[in-house]
């Protein structure tokens, strides 16, 4: 009779899934905003450099997302293949974090140091110079790019107010660091920094 009085009353049973969805919710995402795993950084890891950090924001706004993830998972196939797998610490200081879903191409969580700067390079401007059968498109345009040196300042001063740890001295001197930078220099550097200061690194 309850169970009738429930479905036949459609203002209730809206209350009562709600309920039950923010219930299970909760008791889903609180155990992990609580762990120190996912909440502070992994040893070594260290909030990116003002070039690097410039890199990053290019690297989402050309979507390499889309088809990169940065997320190697815990099973043999991964680990052999793109080094250890990922951890929630690695990424506290990514905002958003890329993660991913769907690889097109290779995941990039490792691929610091893989490759020399000349080579990223040669492969962003022309992929296929380097992997014939890739179906990446090139992005020979970022040479042409510079990275807004005032822009970094800013950014960094709302990653502290978000609470990664820069100090005063790195934002004044943030902006000195990427002058006359490429956007070119700046994802290459970004590319170069990924999974270089993590001590689960192969």
């Amino acid at each position: 009779m309850r169970h009738e009085t429930i479905e036949k009353n459609i203002n209730l049973m809206m209350v009562l899934i709600i309920l039950a969805v923010s219930i299970g919710g909760l008791v889903e995402i609180l155990p992990i905003m609580m762990s120190s795993e996912t909440t502070e950084p992994a040893e070594n890891s260290e909030p990116y450099t003002p070039l690097r950090l410039a890199g990053r924001d290019i690297y989402v706004r050309e979507g390499c997302y889309n088809c990169h993830s940065q997320m190697i998972r815990p099973f043999r196939s991964e680990t052999e293949r793109y080094g250890p797998y990922s951890t929630a610490g690695e990424s506290v200081y990514d905002r958003p974090f890329q993660f991913g879903s769907k690889r097109t191409g290779p995941d990039l969580a490792r691929v610091g140091g893989r490759y020399s700067d000349d080579w990223q390079r040669l492969h962003l401007e022309n992929p296929r110079a380097l992997v014939p059968e890739s179906n990446m498109p090139g992005y020979p345009w970022l040479n042409d790019r510079h990275v807004d040196p005032e822009l970094i300042t800013k950014k960094l001063k709302t990653l502290k107010l978000l609470g990664d740890p820069y100090t005063d001295e790195q934002i004044s001197g943030a902006a000195a660091l990427v002058e006359g930078k490429t956007e070119m220099d700046a994802v290459v550097a970004y590319l170069q920094g990924l999974g270089t200061n993590r001590t689960n690194r192969r």
